[in-house]
């Protein structure tokens, strides 16, 4: 049966261990997901993801599938897990966000919202019950509820509006996923997502309506779009009495590794974010003693391993200074590896954050993390 169960707590900090139980298997926590948006997570083999980063879970997006290959294909080849060859656990977005970003060529209106194709500028349509009906196709273990993401600086009465609007889409999607059922044999289930912009009362509203639909974990939204660090954190200490410990929660689309440690002392248990395969292409790698731009000349002969630390055979195989050649040299390698550290530095974060928070000492060991973390080299 899909099941959260919490496993550990921390006593210094609201953080907590806990596995994620479906049908490709178990998922620990806290957790991060790479993003996998178009069936494949950029650069990077899924024989390296499940054995040298160790990645549990992989997210797939609505939005882009439903587009490119498109629901024909996916329903063919007998969903995503058969279409992209991953036997482990997939998350699927709404496809929500996709849309939020999309604001000059979609309207928003409580039927759904009506967008145009980036690819090729064709019209769509998504409503909560044909967002259900595409997630099931693609067949993710966990499927997010199609919700609007408000900006980040929305006044209050345009939060209130747009939550309301989410709130009206989840009891559709909630009534279409129950009169559905999966389609390739394994079970799925679906996280309601709690929106309210930057707004206490709001937030707290949203989680106490979404929690009446949620079974195994709930998701919280619309934050890392542009509001301060600390305000996000804030909405997070708001949030945390108000969901139940029996239930998973997912920050959606967070973040930084010092953002993923601090959220995790504040009872999140899910993250996912583009930033170490994004960021890695660009020459950016985060290591356990802080942050390298490798296309600075002062890592040219640096012979020393990438990150002594580490946990890839990334680190151990490559040098600082071969891998600064390849980015100067505008090698594709470049960017395959500096994905692959960066990944597999995130799964070892929360990894040590597990057995931290398991040993009961998480919070002096988070906050000596982040300083290290967290410098320039």
């Amino acid at each position: 049966m899909f099941s959260f169960v919490k496993t550990a707590s921390d006593p210094g900090s609201s953080a907590r261990t806990g596995v994620i139980s479906t049908d490709h298997g178990q998922i620990r926590t806290p957790i991060f997901m790479p993003v996998g948006t178009v069936g494949s997570v950029k650069g990077v083999y899924h024989r390296d993801l499940k054995e040298d980063i160790k990645a549990e879970i992989i997210l797939g997006n609505t939005y882009h599938l439903y587009l490119r290959p498109g629901l024909d294909t996916l329903r063919a080849a007998g969903g995503l897990h058969k279409f992209e060859n991953w036997d482990c656990p997939i998350l699927t977005d709404s496809g929500g966000f996709q849309i939020f970003s999309l604001s000059q060529i979609r309207k928003i209106t409580p039927e759904g919202c009506r967008f145009q194709s980036h690819i090729d500028g064709s019209r769509h349509l998504f409503t909560p019950e044909n967002n259900v009906d595409t997630q099931r196709i693609i067949g993710a273990d966990i499927m997010m509820a199609l919700d609007e993401c408000c900006p980040g600086d929305a006044d209050r009465d345009y939060a209130l509006k747009s939550l309301k609007l989410t709130q009206g889409w989840l009891e559709r999607y909630s009534s279409r996923f129950e009169e559905t059922e999966p389609l390739y044999g394994h079970e799925q289930t679906f996280f309601p997502i709690i929106q309210g912009c930057t707004w206490p009362d709001l937030r707290v509203m949203a989680a106490e309506h979404a929690l009446e639909y949620s079974k195994v974990g709930i998701a919280i939204g619309g934050l890392a779009v542009g509001e301060p660090v600390e305000v996000m954190y804030e909405m997070l200490e708001v949030l945390d009495p108000v969901i139940p410990q029996d239930r998973a929660r997912y920050l959606m689309g967070v973040g930084t590794p010092a953002n993923i440690l601090e959220s995790i002392a504040r009872g999140v248990d899910m993250f996912d974010c583009v930033m170490p395969t994004r960021n890695g292409r660009n020459g950016m790698l985060f290591t356990w003693n802080g942050i390298m731009n490798m296309r600075n000349a002062k890592w040219a002969d640096d012979f020393t391993e990438i990150d002594p630390e580490g946990t890839s055979f990334v680190d151990h195989a490559y040098t600082r200074a071969y891998l600064h050649h390849l980015f100067i040299a505008g090698e594709m390698f470049a960017a395959m590896l500096a994905s692959e550290h960066n990944l597999a530095f995130y799964l070892d974060l929360v990894r040590q954050a597990r057995i931290h928070i398991e040993n009961g000492d998480f919070t002096p060991w988070k906050e000596a993390a982040v300083k290290r973390i967290t410098r320039r080299l």
